[in-house]
């Protein structure tokens, strides 16, 4: 009689775990919804652009800080007509963008004609203030994918290229992810192209040394936040495979904190496809083993075989794979099997790759049985964190307690871990999420925090303004 009673127990322990989240999604309080997305357990974040991660006014005010170690930048206010139509004008650093950002020893080489088009960061009134802001923003209903891949990495420029910016980037990035629960993040990072203020290079070398330095400091570890780095790589550049080489080696190199290469950039320039580089990571194999391979793959309009390729040249995780959808065999493949598609919603829309969440394939990803998690991509520029991509996830497709579970424990599933760090890192989580799970049996909403502060996305979208919205920039 005891052992029966105790599986009934148990019995109705599981069907109220799943009750009380259905109850919840029913009664209609977006709020309450919220909260619990936001003070529940999370796994990681496995794809995560640390530059676009960085929200506006966390670079303003980095950025200023740094003026301690001799950094200082100007950024671009008007246009003067310095240079004539055409040079420079529409190149790499086009000259005819707005709040571009430079070092002033770059500065001091301009002629006095563009340094009039300049001011110090500082040194901005309030409403050029609020444009630089908003200039790393996309947050405008005409602004999409161009907007993002062609002026908004051009307009940081300079705040990209200092590697003890970067360290504190990162840190602030680790103490939001761990208010959210987030106990890891794998994130990419630049190691290359990095100066001091008079302009002379940062080696790679150094700049690791800063990174390592910087996550062993009291308040980095106090974040309780466990981190990885990978090395992006253009995939449409003229020496990718050159670079592809310097990278790989340089993982492999840097293994106590570096665990993989992913090929970044847009996929609509045909100068990047996949197979461009079978050849060259075959090469690379057979030196070194133990390096993690993540590509973007499927952020496309239309139907290819970037997916299948990508999975050719021996990529373990896909980036975004939204029209692998289009590809049954690879779909077939995928089933159950060792791939895992790192799934970004809120940029596949505001990067209108799909125009209504009823278009994007997740939801049958997930329930055929492909690994998919949630990932935040460039949040800083989408002005959003992680529970906004599990919130739209749970509102856009009515995801069940278990299929949230899921998603967290894929993060750390397929993390580019060791499988011993891998294993105490779920094992962690399934503990936070036990306890978790008994208190909002015990208690409800009720036991959980207030409703936190909400970025622009959901305040807009969702219309989700917690305690100090930003839906004016603020």
């Amino acid at each position: 009689m005891k052992r029966f009673a105790l599986v009934g127990c148990l019995l109705l322990a599981t069907s109220a775990q799943a009750d009380w989240f259905d109850e919840l999604k029913q009664s209609g309080s977006n709020t309450d919804l919220y909260r619990v997305l936001y003070y529940m357990p999370k796994g990681g974040d496995l794809h995560n652009h640390l530059s676009g991660s960085n929200y506006s006014e966390w670079w303003y005010e980095l950025a200023l800080a740094q003026k301690e170690r001799g950094y200082e930048y100007y950024t671009k206010v008007r246009i003067e007509n310095c240079v004539e139509y055409g040079g420079n004008a529409f190149g790499a650093a086009p000259y005819y963008l707005m709040f571009r950002n430079i070092m002033a020893s770059r500065y001091e080489q301009l002629d006095d004609c563009e340094k009039s088009e300049y001011k110090p960061l500082g040194e901005l009134d309030a409403r050029e203030k609020a444009g630089w802001l908003a200039s790393i923003r996309l947050d405008k209903p005409y602004e999409g994918r161009n907007e993002f891949f062609q002026t908004h990495w051009q307009r940081l420029s300079a705040l990209t290229m200092n590697p003890w910016l970067q360290a504190e980037t990162l840190v602030r990035n680790m103490q939001a992810f761990s208010e959210e629960g987030l106990v890891y993040l794998e994130t990419q990072v630049a190691v290359h192209g990095m100066f001091r203020p008079d302009g002379t290079e940062v080696t790679p070398e150094e700049t690791v040394d800063i990174l390592r330095k910087r996550l062993q400091a009291e308040d980095a570890r106090a974040t309780g936040v466990t981190v990885r780095f990978q090395l992006p790589l253009l995939r449409f550049l003229p020496n990718a495979e050159y670079a592809m080489r310097a990278n790989y080696k340089f993982v492999y190199d840097n293994r106590d904190y570096f665990v993989g290469v992913d090929l970044v950039g847009r996929e609509d320039n045909d100068k990047g496809y996949p197979r461009r580089f079978l050849d060259t990571l075959r090469e690379l194999r057979r030196q070194y083993g133990g390096v993690g391979l993540a590509i973007h793959a499927g952020e496309v309009d239309e139907p290819n075989s970037h997916v299948r390729d990508t999975l050719l040249l021996g990529a373990d995780r896909i980036g975004h794979g939204l029209n692998l959808i289009t590809d049954d065999d690879t779909m077939l493949l995928m089933r159950r099997g060792p791939y895992l598609v790192e799934i970004n919603l809120i940029s596949n829309y505001l990067l209108n790759y799909v125009t209504d969440y009823s278009q994007h394939p997740f939801p049958e990803y997930l329930r055929i049985g492909i690994p998919v998690a949630l990932a935040t991509d460039d949040r800083g520029m989408w002005e959003s964190n992680m529970t906004d991509e599990f919130f739209v996830a749970v509102t856009e497709f009515n995801l069940s307690w278990d299929e949230v579970k899921l998603l967290s424990r894929n993060s750390l599933r397929y993390a580019f871990l060791p499988k011993d760090s891998r294993t105490d890192l779920m094992q962690e989580f399934d503990e936070r999420m036990r306890r978790f799970e008994r208190s909002m049996l015990r208690r409800g909403v009720a036991g959980l925090g207030p409703m936190p502060e909400t970025r622009q996305f959901v305040c807009k979208q969702y219309s989700l303004c917690g305690a100090g919205d930003r839906a004016a920039g603020h």
